[in-house]
């Protein structure tokens, strides 16, 4: 019996479109020759790809000298020269923007971090502000603009659910209100996702397809790739481990309503309170930092807390995903420079130990911003072909 198809060939020309797209994306710049090898199709295939994907400017030629050769070895990239996608990281305190190429390397001369506004409306003005000045840059195309949320972000809807550090944004759009200001697309992606991008992308998670990300800032988030998939639940929910009760009997009031949840006693947040406390007045996690730094106060015992809860949170983790890498996200380190290494033994003392042994715990290096550009990168291409899967 003969198998029967409905993917016709313009179709088929689209999938290979995106097939090459995904892999400059995990791979960067490679040669024609290189894309033919690595993907398995025939090299009349790839130029074909290539073709229409320059003819559309996603991508850009490079020409460098072989130094085998002696002549000149084109390479393709991500186009980064003339078009550019715009990463947005709405925070607790602050948000930030940034503008990136294709290649989802930031741009340090387009970017700006300002305090977040009190106020919803507020908040999507400054952004759309913000945006049209790096979409007005003569000479190049705006593709899109990807932004981090905290909290629940409902992936069906693209709408913010509940943030209990950033609470304007509950039951609002941002993606879509920015969009329809701007007129260019915008997707929303849970910070904690977001950070998972940014290493897989551009990180240390390349070529890894079981990770898990803790993110410990203003909250406590996770995220967890799984046979190269994120885990977002039903609707995007999954992972707000912030509101896990970690005390019971008499815990701190948190921004979700509960007492005691686990970031009421291991965030930024939490730690910055307790040194308030001690100091009588109110500090941020930035002053927090250079207090320690300075030695002008000693917080051991605020420390001390704080790696006992957070290795708890990392036992969790291990004991329940069994990542091969989980990445930590947190400022907390950068008060002290064995408080990373304090909290993986403490945590190794706590977790299973096959499933501890099977598991690498570093730092991580992406931010939020940049997790929004490589979920806008992926958006795009994801787009190419998408009704063919």
């Amino acid at each position: 019996m003969k198998s029967i198809t409905t993917i016709r060939p313009s179709q088929v020309g689209k999938l290979n479109e995106r097939q090459v797209l995904r892999l400059l994306q995990s791979e960067g710049p490679l040669s024609r020759a290189e894309l033919v090898r690595l993907t398995g199709l025939s090299a009349p295939t790839i130029s074909k790809a290539v073709a229409s994907l320059l003819n559309l400017g996603l991508l850009e030629e490079m020409v460098a000298i072989d130094a085998a050769r002696g002549r000149p070895a084109p390479r393709l990239r991500l186009a980064s020269l003339s078009v550019q996608v715009l990463g947005i990281a709405i925070d607790a305190g602050h948000c930030e923007i940034a503008a990136a190429g294709l290649d989802g390397e930031l741009s340090s001369h387009f970017c700006d971090s300002f305090p977040t506004p009190a106020g919803y409306d507020e908040l999507v003005n400054l952004l759309a502000a913000k945006s049209r000045e790096l979409i007005d840059r003569p000479d190049i195309t705006t593709l899109g603009i990807g932004i981090s949320l905290p909290g629940l972000v409902d992936d069906r809807h693209g709408r913010g659910v509940l943030s209990p550090n950033v609470p304007i944004t509950n039951g609002r759009t941002p993606a879509a209100d920015l969009a329809e200001r701007l007129g260019i697309d915008c997707v929303l992606f849970q910070e904690s996702h977001a950070l998972c991008l940014a290493e897989l992308h551009h990180g240390q998670a390349r070529g890894l397809s079981d990770f898990a990300m803790l993110d410990v800032g203003a909250g406590v988030g996770l995220g967890v790739v799984s046979g190269g998939h994120l885990l977002k639940g039903h609707s995007g929910l999954a992972g707000e481990m912030g509101h896990i009760t970690a005390v019971a009997k008499d815990g701190l009031p948190c921004g979700c309503g509960n007492r005691g949840c686990l970031e009421t006693v291991v965030s930024d947040r939490a730690l910055a309170a307790r040194v308030s406390a001690r100091l009588g007045r109110t500090v941020t996690i930035d002053e927090v930092i250079d207090i320690a730094k300075a030695n002008r106060v000693a917080i051991a015992s605020e420390l001390d807390e704080i790696a006992t809860y957070l290795a708890i949170a990392i036992a969790a983790v291990v004991n329940l995903f069994n990542p091969a890498t989980l990445f930590i996200h947190a400022r907390l380190f950068e008060v002290d420079e064995m408080l990373f290494d304090d909290v993986v033994a403490r945590a190794k003392r706590r977790s299973l130990p096959p499933s501890f042994a099977q598991c690498q715990v570093v730092r991580a290096k992406g931010s939020k911003c940049q997790g929004a550009v490589a979920g806008i990168v992926q958006h795009l291409t994801n787009a190419i072909a998408a009704d063919v899967g």
